[in-house]
């Protein structure tokens, strides 16, 4: 299913070259072949337009060429494939209707290495990570059904308090509350698909680089929301730091704000 995917044509090619005897260079015929790409979240779904999407980036890895350029777009696919479901080997993972992808139409005129890099969510820029692979191209063959899939790793945090730039009276702790989910937008609740006991989400107060503070956050009953209090810090500039972690599925995310603490 890909007909409702963005495709971007002919970016680039690959131009080979043949000798005759004396006959001048003559170039060689390129064939459209298409690549399916798809970004998905570490221990989650399809990256899709819900979290603004990824980019997804294309280039001849002998030329460095750019051969295709655009975004991830569409759903994040079905829950019961991707999460719950046993897999079967060639069975349909990702494949659905509506499925987020990027779907390239590349013009080359012999096997070419080609790397394929996702950077998202675009939607939350303190999130986006990057992964890579790089596969040869074999021209007419096109990827498609599944495609290519790209893992990216890590947690998307928002802060919802305090505000940007906030200020605190001295002498009085610091209310914090956060949304935290996975890179896909899906949500993290306790004993869910998502569980939010297993990811410790952590604040921390910062001065010249080093921790003057810092409070776990626990669950606030709500989906993907997080809150806390850290202590009573001295007038001054600091940074909040907030860090999600969950080192055994390798995600982690850091989101980071200034404030400041006036005189009491």
């Amino acid at each position: 299913m890909v007909g409702y995917l963005r495709s971007v044509g002919r970016v680039g090619s690959v131009i080979g070259v043949l000798f005759a005897g004396t006959a001048a260079p003559v170039s060689a015929q390129t064939v459209e072949t298409k690549l399916l790409v798809r970004a998905v979240s570490r221990d989650a779904k399809i990256i899709g337009t819900n979290v603004g999407g990824a980019e997804i980036t294309i280039r001849d890895v002998e030329t460095g060429a750019v051969l295709a350029k655009g975004t991830q777009l569409g759903s994040t696919g079905s829950t019961e494939l991707i999460m719950t479901k046993p897999r079967a080997r060639g069975g349909t993972v990702f494949d659905t209707e509506d499925a987020g992808g990027f779907l390239a139409t590349l013009e080359i005129s012999k096997p070419t290495l080609v790397e394929v890099t996702a950077e998202g969510p675009l939607g939350t820029p303190q999130a986006v990570q990057r992964s890579s692979k790089t596969l040869w191209m074999v021209p007419g063959k096109d990827v498609l059904g599944e495609g290519l899939v790209l893992v990216l790793n890590g947690f998307a945090i928002r802060l919802e308090s305090p505000m940007p730039e906030g200020t605190f009276p001295g002498g009085e702790p610091i209310g914090v509350r956060v949304h935290v989910e996975m890179l896909c937008g899906c949500p993290i609740t306790p004993g869910g698909l998502w569980d939010a006991d297993r990811i410790e989400v952590v604040a921390r107060l910062l001065s010249g680089g080093e921790i003057v503070a810092e409070t776990a956050l626990g669950y606030a009953g709500e989906s993907s929301k997080f809150e806390g209090a850290l202590p009573a810090s001295d007038p001054g500039e600091y940074w909040l730091e907030i860090l999600a972690i969950d080192p055994e599925r390798a995600n982690f995310g850091r989101a980071e704000q200034r404030l400041y603490v006036t005189g009491s």
